[in-house]
Order: structure tokens, then C-alpha cells, then sequence
């Protein structure tokens, strides 16, 4: 484990939860989401918000690490991530509050523009996971080996992720989580590897954005 830092770029709803917490269990220290440097600073592993929208700065601030891109099958990723943008669509279009403005920045970003009609679209949908799977692509085209692309549903997967971060084969396997349209699973995981995301509730300002 000497790599600087681990980031999953896979967009929302492609198994984020399922490898945060097979890499607990490998004995790195995990943030399901980050909003304070602290959590940047203890954590090995780092994933979704704001990892999936930044991780080309992130890749400066941190050299030689680790990407992992998480693919899904369109045919189950688009219900699940429109289920998904539609309940967050009052807080991350209200003027008066809401999320915290790193959550609004990365989705108006990958998700843009966001609008009510486009999250309901399956075109408008598949165009944005094709725009950042192509920007991932072609980010890492000259450095292969810093990006593992999986799917955590496919047999094999985990033992691509063990092969990729050179540790030893065992039968263990990505735990299917997040059920159902449920998004409470990271929060409901107790462990002690498992880092904070915000500073009690409150985000912070993030080195890599000065």
C-alpha cells in the first residue's frame, strides 16, 4: 500500500459503495465522498463526489496515484441514476440551501445541463456516462497502468482489483449494496478504517481547488 492515494471515478450509481467497502475490508482507510482537506489527508481511498468530476486535478496534486473507473451496464444504470438525480433534484437546484456547493458543482458539471427534463431522459443520460467514460479513456490512454476499469457485477472483478493494487488472491468478492435505490449503506457501515467525509456536517476548502 504505497501508492499516494486510491480514487474511484466511477459516476454515481456504478457500485461506488460495493468497493469502498471491499477496500475497508482490505485494510485501507476509506472516504465515501470528501469535503474537507482533512479527509483528503487520512484517507488512502477517496470516492464519488467530488472525486468523479476532479480527478484530472487530482491527479496533480497527487502524482502516482491510483485510478479506478467503475463501468455498469446502461440498461441498469439509467433507472438507478435517474431515481437517484430526481430525489436530489430539489436540494441541488434550490437557491435557499440545499447540498453543499461541492456536491452542486460536480453534479451541474457531469450532469449539465441539469434540468429536470434532462435527468428524465435516457438520451440526455447516456450521453453524459458516455462523455466521461470517453474523458477517462482518453485522460489515462498513456498511462494504462494507473487505471483499473471493472464492473463490480462481473465475475473476475475483484480479483482484477487485487491483481491491480498487487495483493494476494483470495475468494472474497464486491458485496452488493445500495439495494433497491437505497443510498444509505455507506452510512449505515460501521469500521474503523472508515474516514469522514465533512468536518462535524460542514465541508471545507479543498487544497487542490486554490
Amino acid at each position: 500500500m504505497t501508492t499516494t492515494k486510491i480514487f474511484i471515478i466511477g459516476l454515481p450509481r456504478t457500485g461506488t459503495t460495493s468497493i469502498c467497502a471491499a477496500l475497508l475490508n482490505l485494510g485501507y482507510t476509506v472516504a465515501h465522498t470528501a469535503y474537507t482537506q482533512r479527509t483528503f489527508d487520512q484517507a488512502q481511498v477517496i470516492a464519488d463526489t467530488p472525486i468523479f468530476n476532479d480527478f484530472t486535478l487530482l491527479d496533480i496534486k497527487y502524482p502516482n496515484s491510483l485510478y479506478i473507473y467503475l463501468t455498469r451496464d446502461l440498461a441498469l444504470w439509467l433507472p438507478s441514476i435517474e431515481q437517484l438525480l430526481k430525489r436530489m433534484s430539489h436540494n441541488l437546484l434550490r437557491d435557499d440551501g440545499g447540498f453543499n456547493p461541492i456536491i452542486k458543482r460536480c453534479y451541474f458539471d457531469v450532469f449539465s445541463p441539469f434540468t429536470n427534463e434532462n435527468i428524465s431522459s435516457a438520451a440526455f443520460l447516456t450521453q453524459r456516462y458516455l462523455k466521461h467514460q470517453t474523458k477517462v479513456e482518453q485522460y489515462f490512454e498513456n498511462r494504462p497502468q494507473q487505471l483499473l476499469t471493472i464492473d463490480v457485477s462481473q465475475a473476475g472483478a475483484y480479483q482484477k482489483l487485487l491483481n491491480f493494487l498487487s495483493l494476494p488472491l483470495n475468494k472474497a468478492g464486491f458485496e452488493q449494496m445500495n439495494v433497491g435505490g437505497k443510498v444509505t449503506a455507506w452510512k449505515d457501515l460501521n469500521h474503523p478504517l472508515k474516514v469522514a467525509s465533512t468536518n462535524n456536517g460542514r465541508p471545507t476548502t479543498l487544497s487542490y481547488l486554490k
